[in-house]
C-alpha cells in the first residue's frame, strides 16, 4: 500500500474534522461572556429542557450556578418534580431575545417545587403554573431589567387554577401586571416576600382560602390588591392579610389599557374589589400618595359581566374586617386621574387612610364592614352625590366571624 504523503494526511485530517463537526453541533464551545456576564451555550440549554422533557416523580433538577441566557421558554408536566438553582444570586437565567416562549417557565404537573434561582427578562410572565395541586415556589427571584417598561411581562411568579399554593422567601421586581399573583386558586399561603416596582405587588385575585403575611410590598402603584373579578369560573373570598409592610407604593400606573391592574391608583396601600370576608389586620400601611386601604365595589370600575358567564357575579365587598393597622403618611400627591375622590376627602379635612366607595347591598347597609375600634374612621362616599362623604367610626368587632391561619399539606 502506498504511503500517504504529506498533502494526503492534512486532506484526511481536515475531512475528519469537517465529519466531527456536523456529527456533534451541540458540542461546541460556549460563547463567551456578554457584557453583563451571561452565557449563551445552546447544549446547556438543549440538556435542561430535555431534562425537564424526561422528568419522572421523584426528580430533582439542579441547574449550576452561572448567569445562563437562554432563548427558548422552559416547560415542565411531570408531577413531584423538583428544579433547584444555586442560589438566586448564584444561578441567574436571563430570557432577554428569547426566540419562542413567551413565558420563562410553564408548569402543568402536581407537587412541583422551584427553589433557589432568577428568572428574569422574559417577553412573557416569569413563573406560569396551571391548574395544579400542589405548588412550593421558595426563594425565587423574578425580574425585569429593561428600563423600556413596555417590554415587561405580565406577571412575575404566576399560579392559576392552583390547590395548596405556597410561595415564600421570594421577589419580583417590575412586572406590568402582578409580580407575585394567585387567581382562580385554593388553598394558599404567601409569606416572607418582596414586590417591588410592578404594578399590583400581591395580587390575590378569585382565590379563597389565601394566607398573605410577613410580605414588603413597596415602589409599586399598589401594595396588595385582593380582587374578585366577573367573567372568570371561581368567585374568590375568605381572604387574611395581616403583618405586612405595604410602603411607597406610588408608581405612575404602567399596566396595559383594559386590564384588571390599569384602574390601580398609583399611591395605593391596599384595595379590597368585589371580594368577601377578608381580614386585613396587624399590617404597617405608610406613605402611599393616595389611600392607605380602599374598600370597591365593580360599580367604580368599567368592568362589565359578559353574557354567559360562568355562575353569578357579587359585586359588593362584604364582612371586611380593618383591625390594628397602622397607616400613615397617606394622601401626600393624590392621583387624581384614577381616583379623584381623595382629592374631595382631602378638601374635606378628613383622612384618606380608610375609604369605601359607599356601594351597599341594600340602602343604608354596610355590607358588613367593621373597622374596629381605636383606629382610623372610614370614609364612606356617596355615588349618588358626589362630595358627599359619611363618617364611620370604628365599633366592636369582637363578633366578627374570623378564619383559621391556612394550613398547606
Amino acid at each position: 500500500m502506498k504511503a500517504a504523503t504529506p498533502t494526503h494526511r492534512a486532506l484526511l485530517a481536515g475531512a475528519a474534522a469537517c465529519v466531527m463537526a456536523l456529527c456533534s453541533p451541540a458540542l461546541a464551545a460556549p460563547g463567551a461572556p456578554d457584557a453583563d456576564g451571561f452565557v449563551t451555550d445552546r447544549a446547556f440549554e438543549k440538556h435542561l429542557a430535555e431534562q425537564l422533557l424526561d422528568a419522572r416523580p421523584g426528580d430533582v433538577i439542579t441547574i449550576p450556578e452561572g448567569k445562563w441566557k437562554l432563548m427558548r421558554g422552559l416547560s415542565l408536566t411531570a408531577p413531584g418534580v423538583t428544579i433547584r438553582g444555586a442560589g438566586r444570586d448564584r444561578t441567574v437565567l436571563s430570557f432577554a431575545g428569547m426566540v419562542s416562549g413567551p413565558v420563562g417557565l410553564q408548569v402543568t404537573g402536581d407537587r412541583f417545587t422551584l427553589a433557589d434561582l432568577t428568572v428574569q427578562d422574559t417577553k412573557g410572565d416569569g413563573v406560569k403554573v396551571n391548574g395544579t395541586k400542589g405548588v412550593t415556589i421558595r426563594a425565587v427571584r423574578v425580574r425585569w431589567t429593561n428600563p423600556d417598561k413596555a417590554t415587561h411581562g405580565a406577571y412575575g411568579l404566576y399560579p392559576v387554577g392552583c390547590t395548596d399554593v405556597l410561595i415564600e422567601d421570594s421577589e419580583v421586581f417590575g412586572s406590568s401586571d402582578a409580580g407575585i399573583y394567585v387567581g382562580q386558586s385554593d388553598n394558599i399561603i404567601v409569606r416572607r416576600n418582596r414586590a417591588e416596582q410592578n404594578v399590583a405587588g400581591i395580587e390575590i385575585e378569585n382565590s379563597t382560602h389565601a394566607d398573605v403575611y410577613d410580605n414588603v410590598a413597596t415602589g409599586n402603584t399598589g401594595g396588595i390588591l385582593v380582587f374578585n373579578m366577573p367573567n372568570l369560573p371561581k368567585p374568590g373570598g375568605f381572604t387574611r392579610l395581616h403583618n405586612n409592610v405595604s410602603e411607597a407604593n406610588n408608581t405612575p400606573n404602567f399596566g396595559a389599557k383594559g386590564t384588571a391592574v390599569s384602574i390601580v391608583p398609583a399611591g395605593t396601600g391596599m384595595i379590597v374589589l368585589a371580594n368577601d370576608d377578608v381580614e386585613i389586620f396587624d399590617n404597617v400601611i405608610r406613605g402611599n400618595n393616595t389611600v392607605g386601604i380602599a374598600i370597591a365595589s365593580d360599580y367604580s370600575t368599567n368592568y362589565k359581566i359578559e353574557a354567559g358567564s360562568p355562575g353569578a357575579h357579587d359585586p359588593y365587598p362584604e364582612r371586611v374586617l380593618i383591625a390594628n393597622n397602622v397607616i400613615t403618611g397617606t394622601g401626600g400627591a393624590p392621583d387624581n386621574a384614577l381616583f379623584p375622590a381623595a382629592q374631595a376627602i382631602l378638601a374635606a379635612g378628613q383622612s384618606v387612610n380608610l375609604v369605601w366607595d359607599g356601594f351597599a347591598r341594600s340602602d343604608g347597609g354596610d355590607n358588613g364592614i367593621c373597622v374596629a375600634a381605636g383606629g382610623d374612621k372610614l370614609v364612606r362616599l356617596d355615588a349618588a352625590h358626589p362630595g358627599q362623604l359619611t363618617l364611620i367610626p370604628g365599633r366592636d368587632c369582637s363578633a366578627f366571624p374570623r378564619q383559621k391561619a391556612v394550613v398547606i399539606p
